[in-house]
């Protein structure tokens, strides 16, 4: 276990209303930095002490002095820090071998934390990085844990809007077939995104916010053609997408926006001949600076205890018919 560098100086002069601006309110621009580099600030007024990785530290220390200096003529708020961040190219000073900080979301009915090592890293990746991908198996929280970040960015303002993507075809069935008009026709595949939602808002201000669309729930095939600003963005069962439908949901993401990408590969029901978006995006775009892939296992699996037996059961399965080469 490495020996934490720590760092403390002095922001000159010592003014109220620039440090107001730089810390943000309740500390959330500190906060902001803390996540993004891996490493703790603390401060007494004009004095401030940051402990971590000592090139992280370091990188801390001046992007701290940069924005201070700026503090009295510029008005900071998320965006602002999030560009300053971007322009000091922070994702590649920090080095990814510390423990992720615990990430606490205040949702109605309480806190939600991650259980467990990948969940916890999970949380980090989603506060961290503005492109993340949760692969993994049923009932390892990737949808809830990513609908909680969403709800939590829009409580404190970070986005100004909730947009839940799901594929709408899946296990081989064709929407033509099944009754009712196009929303009545589609409901039934986003019906997961919105019982997350009526557990982390409460149905009826989750009602509100669709009238007024702060939350828009869409089928995939919507997304063709928009831009999406300052909205967190989910992509729900996406091993379900083809590789164009990936490509397309990607390049949707504006500034100010975060996207999750969640999927299970061993759930694929597209065409045999066709090849999962999420498979592909995972053999292109990992080692990408600043898209993090989180991968959960059966030992992540938060559902009742037979759901990870059933889990393990099926791998074990695919294991062997990958061995014999059975179809």
């Amino acid at each position: 276990m490495t020996v934490p560098f720590a760092r403390e100086f002095a922001l000159e002069p010592d003014n109220a209303e620039w440090l107001a601006n730089l810390a943000g309110p309740f500390d959330a621009h500190l906060r902001q930095i803390e996540l993004r580099l891996g490493v703790e600030i603390a401060n007494r007024g004009a004095i401030f002490r940051i402990t971590g990785p000592e090139k992280p530290v370091l990188a801390a220390e001046k992007l701290l002095r940069a924005l201070y200096d700026e503090a009295g003529t510029a008005t900071f708020d998320d965006h602002a820090i999030h560009l300053r961040l971007n322009e000091a190219n922070v994702d590649r000073v920090a080095e990814r071998g510390y423990e992720p900080q615990d990430v606490a979301i205040k949702v109605k009915r309480g806190t939600v934390r991650g259980r467990g090592h990948h969940q916890a890293g999970y949380l980090h990746a989603i506060a961290t990085h503005d492109i993340n991908f949760g692969i993994g198996p049923a009932g390892t929280g990737k949808t809830f844990l990513a609908v909680a970040s969403a709800v939590e960015a829009l409580n404190e303002s970070r986005v100004q809007r909730l947009v839940l993507v799901r594929p709408a075809v899946e296990a081989g069935e064709k929407l033509g077939f099944l009754p009712g008009d196009l929303t009545q026709k589609v409901d039934p595949y986003l019906r997961p995104l919105y019982d997350a939602l009526y557990e982390m808002l409460g149905v009826e201000k989750v009602v509100k916010l669709l009238e007024k669309n702060v939350i828009e729930i869409a089928p995939l095939a919507y997304m063709r053609g928009r831009t999406l600003n300052d909205a967190f963005v989910i992509l729900d069962e996406a091993q379900n997408t083809s590789i164009e439908q990936m490509k397309m949901f990607l390049t949707r993401i504006g500034y100010g926006s975060t996207a999750v990408v969640t999927g299970d590969l061993t759930q694929i029901d597209l065409p045999r001949h066709q090849k999962s978006g999420l498979k592909d995006a995972l053999d292109v775009l990992r080692g990408v600076d600043g898209i993090s892939f989180t991968f959960f296992d059966s030992r992540d699996v938060v559902r009742h205890p037979l759901v990870a037996r059933i889990v393990r059961a099926y791998d074990a399965r695919d294991g062997k018919d990958a061995e014999t080469g059975a179809a």
